[in-house]
């Protein structure tokens, strides 16, 4: 396989493909810096030399080593669930026979409304069914002409301004999970909330073994349904470092974690020791310093330069 064909079908794309064509990057020898960015006497390493205009073709995105937060986390599924301490089961005085039906599924409605009319068994006398919260009708139990009893609610009355976020906890788990924590909200892949935890059941489920953390999220606006299935993003601990890189950054080279650091010479790509890492960042050990230059995006193009000599296109160390 000619180089032009390797990379025209291997690495990049047609539009790419011309500029390449027009003067291939410059692979040259430099010599190896330390982890402060010395030289070190007597070793090379790879250099990969773009011009602007390539680094903006490929798509190449820099960014600077320094300071950072890494942040553990644990994604748990959840369900939104009304609140229950805003919650009203409103039951008929006596048993009778409905006469009229003033409240359905879906209405709001005020404290002190009139949501049905029974015609007492006893008393042959109408009597009011109210409600003594103010919120949202989210049961009825009750139509015209029926006779009813006591034995259950003929509305549920449910205040929405809040509502409960029931996280699944599954055994293994609970011993990182506890109440102060704060939770991030996401529907599929969006952060739509934060809150902390309130409460942790007591007991494992025989049937899941699992426990339930929850939050108690604001709701004034109605943006949370009950019945919606969500995720919460329980942060168990965080921790500040000196030096912090993307974890897109990151690439095995001859089998050792490398990241491109732009030098004056070019890009290079340098060993690091990687510590903890979350879901973004990276904590570098040792191999780079705050304030150096590196490739956020893009790493693999510089890879690939490198990568040539398998090709038989070798390039000097």
């Amino acid at each position: 396989m000619t180089m032009r064909s390797f990379l025209q079908s291997t690495f990049f794309p047609a539009t790419v493909f011309a500029t390449l064509c027009g003067g291939l990057p410059m692979i040259a020898a430099a010599e190896a810096e330390d982890d402060h960015g010395h030289e070190e006497e007597g070793q090379h390493q790879e250099v990969v030399q773009l011009s602007a205009e390539e680094i903006h073709e490929f798509g190449i995105e820099l960014s600077t080593a320094g300071p950072g937060t890494i942040v553990t986390t644990l994604s748990v599924p959840a369900e939104i669930r009304p609140n229950a301490d805003q919650l009203a089961h409103i039951v008929p005085r006596y048993s009778g026979i409905v006469t009229e039906v003033r409240a359905t599924i879906g209405d709001r409605v005020r404290k002190g409304q009139t949501l049905a009319v029974i015609e007492s068994d006893e008393s042959l006398a109408p009597f009011e069914v109210v409600t003594m919260i103010s919120g949202t009708v989210i049961e009825k139990h009750i139509t015209l002409g029926e006779a009813v009893g006591r034995e259950g609610p003929a509305f549920v009355i449910a205040d929405l301004s809040s509502v409960w976020v029931d996280l699944t906890v599954y055994q293994r788990d609970l011993t990182r999970v506890g109440i102060g924590q704060t939770v991030e909200i996401y529907v599929g892949h969006d952060r739509r909330d934060e809150g902390r935890i309130s409460y942790v059941t007591p007991i494992v489920s025989e049937q899941t073994r699992t426990a339930t953390a929850r939050v108690v999220l604001a709701n004034e606006d109605g943006r949370w349904r009950p019945g919606m299935f969500v995720t919460g993003t329980i942060i168990l601990d965080q921790e500040d470092v000196a030096v912090a890189v993307a974890r897109t950054a990151i690439h095995s080279y001859e089998n050792r974690p490398v990241v491109f650091v732009e030098t004056a010479e070019g890009f290079v790509p340098r060993t690091v020791t990687i510590g903890r890492t979350d879901t973004s960042r990276a904590h570098v050990l040792s191999g780079l310093s705050a304030g150096d230059r590196y490739v956020r995006i893009g790493g693999f193009t510089l890879k690939a330069e490198l990568g040539k000599e398998s090709f038989g296109e070798g390039h000097a160390h």
